[in-house]
């Protein structure tokens, strides 16, 4: 399994690039790119949080804690008096960073459901309507975070799973499979609720219809199907 350093610099400088790659080709805005490149990161750490003695549980939580804080804030600024404002958004930082911390520690297990494809699915629907609705991020730049986030948790994935391959020794660890999955079949109630919350998340989000002009690059299916055709072809010509 990869550390905690290997899996934050190869998240931040792949999604950094992919966000350059998008800002360059005109499909973002530099405020977007840097907001794609730090979602992309944050993804990186995601499917580690169900460890519990993981760099990533610690930075996350605090930074879901900033966040209800925050909201605390923005909400109830015109309800309560500066010191009574001040106290609620430390009570709440409070509570999301150890209570609710700790019982996310006893309810998971690491390498379980959260690190799977179906879990990195369910962080893009928890990403998307949060930068939509709390945020207040346009419909694109809420999808492109989302998509990031995606990215970059399957970029974690991916390594551990490279990590768990030993070029060396040629041998291949325990560990193996256990990273890049789709989800864990020995949860079906928990993976039930994860499609669930992808479902609610997928209709709490914005229409992505401003990504699709990003798409057209790509062939239409029955100019797909002539392209293999055709180097089926010349790849029969050649070696005959």
């Amino acid at each position: 399994m990869a550390d905690f350093k290997t899996h934050v610099s190869v998240a931040a400088v792949l999604s950094t690039t992919l966000a350059a790659s998008a800002f360059v080709m005109g499909f973002a805005t530099l405020n977007e790119m840097v907001l794609y490149a730090l979602a992309g990161t944050l993804g990186g750490l995601l499917p580690d949080i169900d460890a519990d003695e993981s760099i990533a549980i610690q930075l996350v939580f605090r930074l879901f804690g900033a966040l209800a804080a925050g909201l605390v804030l923005v909400i109830w600024i015109e309800r309560l008096i500066h010191w009574q404002l001040l106290a609620a958004a430390l009570v709440c930082y409070l509570l999301v960073r150890f209570p609710i911390q700790w019982l996310f520690e006893q309810l998971t297990v690491h390498r379980g459901v959260l690190h799977s494809l179906l879990a990195n699915l369910l962080f893009t629907a928890c990403a998307v309507p949060l930068a939509y609705h709390v945020f207040s991020l346009d419909a694109k730049t809420a999808w492109g975070i989302g998509g990031f986030v995606f990215f970059g948790a399957t970029i974690h994935l991916v390594l551990d799973e490279l990590y768990s391959i030993e070029l060396s020794g040629m041998r291949v660890k325990r560990s193996f499979g256990t990273a890049l999955k789709l989800t864990d079949w020995g949860e079906p109630l928990v993976s039930l609720l994860f499609i669930c919350g992808c479902g609610l998340g997928y209709w709490l989000s914005p229409s992505a219809a401003e990504w699709l002009p990003a798409f057209t690059w790509l062939p239409e299916p029955e100019q797909l199907s002539q392209l293999l055709v055709q180097t089926w072809q010349e790849l029969h010509r050649f070696w005959s």
